[in-house]
């Protein structure tokens, strides 16, 4: 089990640090999701998709009030998923941009390489329980290399993962792309590929 005591980070209160952000992506859940890659990791699991977003160094340190301009400011965003990183590691500002985005008819979900029990244990990281609270959709535990799936009906990327599904009205909507790429070139040239058959990182591939 991975660390549950807090990495030092210098984050203004009210602010998170991220890795990469998209609107309209349909691999990484329900619908069109606006996605919101965080920075910072402790596991470095074998094969992780997204190297880069491991350090806890400031990236890109983005306001949750400029976050929830940018989700709700494309309509054809249906919610909004968090991955990583590890969503968890930033919690209490995650729980807050949920709940705002939540407020304004958007579901939310997330990522995490902590399992469920760990994330309702007493060790859990700190406003763990917070942002549970607020998520439609759950992904959890840790990526297994050994234990990869490449299917694309597979809604996760290995066997010991689990979707965990708190808003019954999402049943039946466990049916994102989740083994195929998807490209984003934002305004200024980065290229963003999403999914599980992409390597995630701005400039380079991002994933879930």
């Amino acid at each position: 089990m991975t660390s549950t005591q807090p990495p030092s980070q210098s984050i203004p209160p009210g602010f998170l640090n991220i890795m990469g952000y998209v609107d309209e992506s349909e691999v990484n859940g329900p619908g069109k999701r606006a996605v919101i890659w965080v920075q910072g990791c402790l596991r470095e699991c074998p094969g992780c998709f997204n190297p880069s977003s491991w350090s806890f160094e400031a990236n890109q340190l983005i306001s949750i009030d400029e976050l929830v301009e940018r989700v709700t400011g494309n309509a054809l965003n249906e919610g909004v998923t968090f991955s990583g990183g590890e969503p968890f590691w930033q919690a209490p500002a995650l729980a807050e941009l949920a709940r705002r985005l939540k407020g304004q008819g958007l579901t939310v979900m997330s990522f995490s390489g902590f399992t469920l029990d760990e994330l309702r244990s007493p060790s859990a990281p700190p406003g763990a329980s917070a942002l549970l609270e607020q998520l439609d959709l759950l992904i959890d535990g840790p990526y297994v290399e050994t234990q990869a799936i490449h299917d694309p009906t597979s809604l996760v990327s290995s066997r010991n993962q689990r979707v965990r599904v708190f808003n019954p009205e999402l049943q039946s909507r466990l049916d994102w792309a989740s083994d195929q790429m998807e490209i984003h070139i934002l305004k200024d040239g980065t290229r963003i590929i999403t999914g599980f058959r992409g390597q995630q990182g701005i400039g380079q591939e991002l994933s879930p």
